[in-house]
């Protein structure tokens, strides 16, 4: 894996929190014709993330419509940030992310009776875990709760979709939600924080933390890489953001 600080660095490029050249100053304002041009030069990144959420979500949004949604989120990055440059991706995929899951929230994409199983899912496997004393195998929670791999899988990506929407609204504020790119400060205070945060992490979290948020791959290709299943992969993200949630929070 390798010094997490390293890591730590990628993962806060993720974010927007890379060296802005116009970090500071105000965006320089594009013409229509230049934001068209913008607009079809990272689409492709709309897509990555689009295809990513909509794995997580059970269809609750159309994929059309949730690509037609980022790419107004693409278009507000870049009206805050103004020309693009090296680190534009990086700042754009959180604007693109945000505004897709304010929709999944704002249509209430998780009907109350699917909210309220995965709640008492949630207190039966931490009632499970103090029982054993220990955190318990997917196995033992399939036994335990009588789920089918099936139904433990869609138990596992509703509660990452929960916690990846909260885990990146503390990652927003951290940001600022001013109308241009981070200051250097705040650049400076979100990278010390998501490193301090990676510490925390044993090294098969932070490998998935890295293949999620910095390469953008689907909890299935990640499992196909790190030879695990996708639940498996699922828990590990779960426990990784909700560690770095716990300690972003303190700040």
């Amino acid at each position: 894996m390798g010094d997490p600080v390293a890591h730590a660095e990628h993962y806060q490029e993720a974010y927007g929190a890379g060296e802005y050249a116009a970090a500071g100053a105000a965006a320089a304002v594009l013409s229509v014709a230049e934001e068209q041009r913008h607009l079809v030069a990272y689409a492709p990144l709309v897509k990555r993330i689009v295809r990513q959420l909509n794995s997580q979500v059970s269809g609750a949004i159309d994929r059309d419509d949730m690509e037609q949604i980022g790419l107004m989120g693409l278009l507000e990055a870049l009206r805050r940030y103004g020309v693009p440059d090296q680190s534009f991706g990086s700042y754009a995929s959180l604007r693109i992310r945000g505004a897709i899951l304010d929709e999944l929230r704002r249509q209430d994409w998780r009907p109350r009776a699917v909210r309220q199983e995965s709640h008492r899912l949630r207190d039966s496997v931490r009632a499970l875990t103090r029982r054993l004393g220990r955190e318990p195998q997917e196995a033992e929670i399939m036994a335990a709760l009588k789920l089918t791999p099936e139904a433990y899988q869609e138990y596992q990506l509703a509660e990452n979709a929960e916690l990846i929407a909260s885990f990146d609204d503390i990652l927003q504020e951290s940001l600022g939600q001013a109308d241009s790119a981070p200051s250097p400060e705040e650049q400076l205070m979100v990278r010390r924080s998501l490193e301090q945060a990676l510490r925390t992490l044993d090294e098969r979290e932070q490998r998935v933390v890295q293949m999620y948020y910095e390469f953008e791959l689907s909890y299935k290709e990640i499992a196909a890489v790190l030879d695990l299943s996708d639940a498996r992969v699922c828990q590990l993200n779960k426990m990784a953001l909700g560690k770095m949630k716990a300690m972003l929070q303190d700040k």
